[in-house]
């Protein structure tokens, strides 16, 4: 009879994680999905509605000096430290 008891715990714990899982998976809008879609429909419009002309174009990339990326031995290195590895 405790063996049954103790089988109870989990049956218990497998209910109540069933009427949660009905619970939070329930529909929590109450807008008819026409609605929504028709607002969305209307998001996307404006989105995509342009209020001007082509944007200028970005300054020529000559105009900024270059830094080479690493200015080191061109010795590997062992990490962030840069220390030449060994």
């Amino acid at each position: 009879m405790a063996a049954l008891l103790w089988l109870l715990i989990p049956v218990a714990a497998g209910v109540v994680a069933s009427v949660w899982g009905g619970w939070a998976g329930r529909r929590k809008s109450v807008i008819p999905d026409a609605v929504g879609v028709a607002g969305y429909e209307r998001f996307r419009a404006a989105m995509a509605h342009t209020h001007g002309g082509p944007a200028e174009p970005a300054a020529p990339a000559a105009s900024t000096p270059r830094v080479p990326a690493h200015q080191g031995s061109g010795a590997p290195t062992s990490g962030p430290t840069g220390r030449e590895a060994h």
